[in-house]
């Protein structure tokens, strides 16, 4: 069973003691912006130097990673965790697949422009609506669609 709540508290605690400069996107963005799709996982983007300094703090809930991560889709610095359930992307320097153009674009996450959310008696940094929408319309998953018509509606 995802324990959502625990699993943002205790990741949002360890980045922020740890200084690391991070925004929730992907999915949970999405939701916090008014999708009402099943969350998958919590999308974090983070600095690309930041791995080392966070491995040690989260090493045994690591399901993969940190490591190179490439498919259709994705080309991204990724470390996947699980907490309580809860599955965790943690991504830093990333490329998308941009299904219209049919060519790999980076994607670089502007940390000093995003959205403060309260959730959970947390207050956490969310990349932009706007951000969200433009990047979900270059990937253009089912599940982007879906999201896309829930913020735009």
């Amino acid at each position: 069973m995802k324990n959502t709540e625990a699993a943002l508290k205790w990741i949002v605690e360890i980045l922020v003691r740890n200084k690391i400069t991070f925004q929730i996107t992907g999915g949970f963005a999405a939701k916090l912006y008014g999708s009402n799709r099943e969350l998958a996982d919590i999308d974090i983007d983070v600095k690309e130097d930041c791995f080392d300094q966070l491995l040690p703090e989260v090493k045994q809930y690591v399901l993969s990673g940190p490591e190179e991560y490439k498919d259709e889709e994705f080309d991204v610095k990724l470390m996947t965790l699980e907490y309580k359930g809860q599955v965790i992307d943690i991504a830093g320097k990333a490329k998308i697949f941009y299904k219209n153009l049919k060519e790999w674009i980076e994607i670089k996450p502007d940390f000093l422009n995003n959205n403060y959310i309260s959730i959970y008696d947390i207050n956490i940094p969310v990349i932009t609506k706007k951000a969200l929408i433009e990047y979900k319309s270059k990937l253009l998953r089912e599940v982007d669609k879906e999201d896309i018509s829930a913020l735009t509606n």
